[in-house]
Order: structure tokens, then sequence, then C-alpha cells
């Protein structure tokens, strides 16, 4: 265990030790201490918010944990919420039933992380570390933890027991909870009370019954620089040239993103510190998130704040929480039962993407570097970094990384053929080579991986007024970038960097019989994939060559997101909002051209040639070139 490098980048800031036998131990008078919660009240005599931070404060010590690293209002905090606001039989529940759950959770957290690591190593994804570890800024990665191991970490973060001394130095948010606790007392707000209700309640729950799935955490970043095997930053020109067709857009004025029935991406309208407010005094959009779904939290541990070219993807937390209000009206409102599907990973199909907008950009966000920045930082949300990784290992372990230019391959009228098939595979009239070499591709994945491979066909987007109002963005710039975005990952496959079309391999006219097998495998729409690399071919004055493993494993990755669907919550300035998304499908615009609009927009408003919002601005410029069509939407 000591020599493992994703268990030492995490281990300074866990309250674990490390033995020289290399098995992870709580101190002994640690374990003294939890044993006795773990009793129950009638052996600890813990049968109090004031007694309970006082036992906390013992197992604190015991860690050597500084007391300058914990609130000092947070004692008060603890004795208010649990001594002065929930009911009597509520508190007695909890000292008697879920405190004792929670030593007990804390005692095996050691054994719980060992069997972690001993997953980690391809147990889940076959060549992929899912170990817990820092996720460092500007290194993609991804962390799968079970439920059981996610509420151990989230009962250390109540006992306040992580170490923080060295957390701002790397960047990390906030992680244990007594600035909640200390809020609450310090500055009494209902809305906080509410907020604890909801992380009481997760306790009771995994309590009463602990959930069996999963919960991966993935930082995503769009290369800065050429050669890293990320997808690249992309440049004004991508966008101003962009040919992709918009995705169709739905509007919803009413109504919650986490409500939304369909399997889709949910925006979290992040801080660049994940979390942003949800363990202090934040109560909007992010913040209520996290206590409906308090196994977010758990990304706070290890996950450092966002850069400009990155994002972070969260997938299979469960929600236990109902809530009503928003900001300080916000209000716990019971139990919640999550109905989502299981993947085949054990994760809920929930798929979280914390995007951070600018904050406070002024005037600055019409140039076109902050459209530029916050145009990829939603791509690099969107798009699905993880599956991409699974189709190019795939690819890899079946011996098509780096191959090399076929000499058995013979040009025949502008066109390439292969003479040769898979031993003990001869093709026949029945069974093509393309087909061949597809089912010989998924035999070999059947063989080696762990699960198959996760499609998921009809994933939208889901989102809203991200970067608007207290980050201060203008709403109607802000929903056409997101739709541009969106509409890029559905469509595009020239996001994939130059690289890839110079990795290109042994060319044969047969690349769309065996990509047309591997569609049906994959139910991926094989003619519209065929009529795409037709015309690529031809845009590139490229034979249809067999694409190198890179960007093949790029095609089959690409996951559908059919439809962006934005809730406006009745926001004024968003009133036009439907209107404007159908004019602009009804012209049949393509991403680079409402890009290039955006722009045009920008740069009115930067010379001050403009005040309008884009809307008005928008349709005045094209009502002398569709005037009749230009009135039904008066």
């Amino acid at each position: 265990m000591e020599n493992r490098e994703d268990l030492t980048s995490i281990l300074p800031f866990l309250p674990l030790c490390l033995r020289s036998s290399s098995s992870l131990f709580w101190p002994p008078p640690v374990v003294v201490a939890l044993k006795s919660l773990s009793f129950g009240p009638h052996y600890s005599n813990v049968n109090s918010g004031q007694l309970l931070f006082l036992a906390i404060s013992d197992i604190r010590n015991c860690l050597s944990l500084p007391d300058y690293s914990i609130s000092s209002s947070a004692s008060d905090g603890f004795a208010l919420f649990f001594d002065d606001l929930i009911p009597r039989a509520e508190a007695a529940k909890w000292f008697e039933e879920v405190v004792p759950k929670l030593a007990d959770l804390l005692l095996r957290l050691p054994s719980l992380l060992e069997t972690h690591y001993e997953k980690a190593d391809g147990g889940i994804v076959k060549g992929v570390n899912t170990g817990l570890r820092l996720l460092e800024l500007q290194q993609p990665g991804i962390v799968f933890l079970s439920q059981e191991l996610v509420g151990a970490l989230l009962a250390c973060s109540f006992f306040c027991l992580f170490p923080t001394s060295d957390r701002g130095a790397k960047h990390l948010p906030m992680i244990n909870f007594d600035h909640l606790f200390a809020y609450l007392y310090d500055q009494y707000d209902e809305k906080l009370e509410n907020k604890l209700k909801c992380i009481v309640h997760y306790f009771e729950r995994i309590g009463s019954l602990m959930p069996a799935g999963c919960v991966s955490f993935e930082r995503k970043v769009l290369a800065l620089e050429h050669g890293t095997f990320c997808f690249p930053y992309p440049k004004e020109n991508f966008w101003s040239q962009s040919n992709i067709s918009l995705c169709p857009f739905k509007i919803s004025n009413s109504g919650f993103i986490e409500d939304q029935l369909s399997e889709a991406i949910e925006v979290d309208f992040a801080n660049k510190y994940l979390g942003g407010g949800a363990l202090s005094r934040g109560c909007v959009q992010e913040e209520i998130r996290f206590m409906i779904n308090p196994e977010l939290i758990a990304g706070m541990l290890f996950l450092p704040c966002m850069a400009d070219n990155e994002a972070l993807e969260i997938v299979g937390t469960e929600r236990f929480s109902n809530y009503t209000g928003y900001a300080s009206s916000f209000r716990f409102d019971g139990d919640h039962v999550d109905k989502k599907e299981i993947d085949v990973f054990g994760r809920r199909k929930r798929r979280i993407i914390a995007i951070d907008a600018l904050s406070s950009p002024g005037k600055r966000q019409y140039r076109v570097e902050c459209l530029l920045r916050e145009i990829n930082k939603a791509l690099c949300g969107f798009l699905d970094h993880f599956k991409c990784h699974q189709y190019q290992k795939f690819l890899q372990d079946a011996g098509f990384e780096g191959c090399q230019h076929d000499p058995n391959v013979k040009e025949s009228g502008g066109h390439s053929e292969v003479y040769h098939s898979s031993p003990g595979n001869p093709s026949t009239s029945s069974q093509t080579i393309e087909e061949t070499l597809a089912n010989q591709l998924f035999r070999n994945h059947e063989a080696h991986y762990c699960q198959p491979l996760d499609y998921q066909q009809e994933i939208g987007v889901v989102t809203g007024n991200w970067g608007c109002g207290a980050f201060g963005g203008d709403p109607q710039v802000k929903a056409m970038l997101q739709w541009l975005a969106a509409s890029q990952v559905i469509l595009s496959l020239d996001i994939f960097p130059a690289f890839c079309y110079r990795n290109l391999c042994s060319h044969t006219h047969h690349v769309t019989k065996w990509m047309v097998a591997i569609c049906k495998h994959f139910m991926y729409p094989a003619p519209a994939l065929n009529k795409y690399i037709h015309v690529k071919s031809r845009m590139l004055n490229f034979p249809l060559y067999f694409f190198s493993a890179n960007f093949l494993s790029f095609l089959l990755w690409q996951a559908l997101r059919p439809f962006i669907l934005h809730y406006t919550f009745d926001l004024a300035a968003l009133q036009m909002l439907g209107q404007v998304a159908q004019w602009i499908c009804s012209q049949g615009w393509t991403v680079g051209e409402l890009w290039n609009m955006l722009v045009e927009y920008s740069v009115q408003r930067l010379r001050g040639e403009t005040g309008t919002g884009f809307f008005s601005w928008l349709l005045p410029s094209l009502k002398s070139r569709d005037t009749i069509l230009l009135k039904q939407f008066s």
C-alpha cells in the first residue's frame, strides 16, 4: 500500500495512518472512542449535541488535529441544532440509532479503503486506475467509490476529522462540517437549519439501509498543448467554421433540472471550487444540489478547483431529500426515493456536470476570449471523456493501435482493397472481412473486459441560467453558448485533433462496411455515419481510409446528445428564448453561423454600438431578410 501513488497523494488529507505492514488504521485511542460511540448512548453517555461535540473533540485530539483548524463556534452549532432546533423524538433517535451506526462506519473506514484499492487497478475498468487520489489540476482522471465508502468519508466530514492544514496549498475546498454548524450559531438562518436537516436525513437513510452502488468522480480537461492525449482546447476558427447543425432546443419556464425524467447531463452551475458554499452559508443551485445529493460532497475531498479548460463530472449520486424554496426560502421537505436506473458500473444514471462560469464579468464577457472560455468550458463538461478512453482501450487491446499501412493493399479505381482475413475466420459471402474483423474485436472485448461498453442512447443536456444571477452573466448569450456546445457534442466528429487524421493507417474501401458492422453492434445510427464518412473524406481530399484507432475510437465513443433542455425559471430576459430558438432553427443555421452572429453582436456591445440584448438585436437584424416568417413570432 505504501508504494501506491494514488494513496500517497491522498493520505496527507485523510485522518488515517499507514503501518509499515502496508495496512491503514486508526490510532488505538480513536478506536476506543469510536467503539464507545458505536455501543450507543447508554454506554458512551453521548445523548446531546453538546456531548457529541465533546466526543468529536476528544477524537480530534487523539489525531493531533489542532484546535485552530476547527471553527470556534462549531460546538455551539452542534448544541443548537441537536438540543434546541430538532424535535426531542428525532434527537433521541439520532443519538440512539444513527450516531452508533456512523461510529461503526468510521471504524470500518480503513478496511473499506483497502478493499477499494484492491479493486482500483483495473478491477472496475480495465487499464484505468480508479483509486481514490488527488485529481490534480490539468490531470484528467476518474475515481470510483462505493456508496458505502462515500458514506464513511462523509461521516469523517460530519465528525470534522479531515486534516485541513495543507488543503489550501492544493487548492482544495473545505471538507469538514464545522463551518456549517458554526454559521448556524453565529448567523442563524432557517436555510442553514434546513441544509443540516438534509445532511442528517442522509445519515439516517444510510444508517437504516446502506446503498450498494458506486459513484464516479472525473476531472475532464481540454488540452492546451498539442501532443497530449486529451481533447484540444478549440480556437475561434473551430467554432466560426463549424458546419454542424444545431440540436433540438427545448424550453421549460418552470420546474427543476434535478426533476427531469430523461437520462441526461444535468448541469451544476458550479463555483470553481466544487460545492461552492455548500458547507457554509451558500444556498443556491449548486449548494442545494449538494444537500439533496450529499454524496456529491465527497468530491470536495480530492478535487482541487477547476481551471478554465476543465470540468468535473460526477455520475451515480443518489438523491435522498425533497425540498422547497430557493436561497433564503430553502426548506427540507422530507424523504426522496430515487428511482434512477443503474448502469453497468453500479452507478445511478444521473450525470452531474460541474462547470464554473466567469464571475462578475461585466462588459468583458463580450470579448472573444471570454466567449471562447465559456463555450469551451461547456464543451468540456458535455463531452464524454471517460467513454472515449473505454473505446480507445478496447481498440488498443484488439491490436489496432499504431498499425501501419498494409502491403497487401491494392489500389483499384481510386479505392483500396484488402486481401487478408483473420486466421480461422475466412471471409465468406455471408460474413465479410469487415464483419469478421468487427466480431473479433467484440470477442476480444468480452474476453478481457469486466463489463460491456456502456452505450447510452438519448442522453441530452439539461441546463438553465448558468453563469447568470449572482455570477452576473448575460443570460441570453449564455443560453446560446450552451446550445452551441451541446450541438457540437451531438454531431461533431471534428473535435478530435488533427493528429488523428495524420495517424490514418491501412486504407480500404471496405471501411464503410466495417463501420456498419460496428454500428450494428453498438446500435449507432449507421446511415448517418456512412454519409458523414463519405462527405468528410471528400472535404479532406482523402480516400475512404481505414481510420486510425484514435479516430475510430472517437467515432464509436460518440455519445448522442439528442437535445438541450433549458429551464428559464421564468427569467424575464429569457421570455423570447423559445421564439428566438424557433426562428434560428427555421433558418437551418449551423453552429458556425450562430457563433459568428454572437461574435458580431458582442463586438458591437464592446464598442457601445448597441445596448440591447442579443435577442432584440438579432430579430430586427433579420427582419428584412424574412419579413413574412418573422411576423408569426411578433
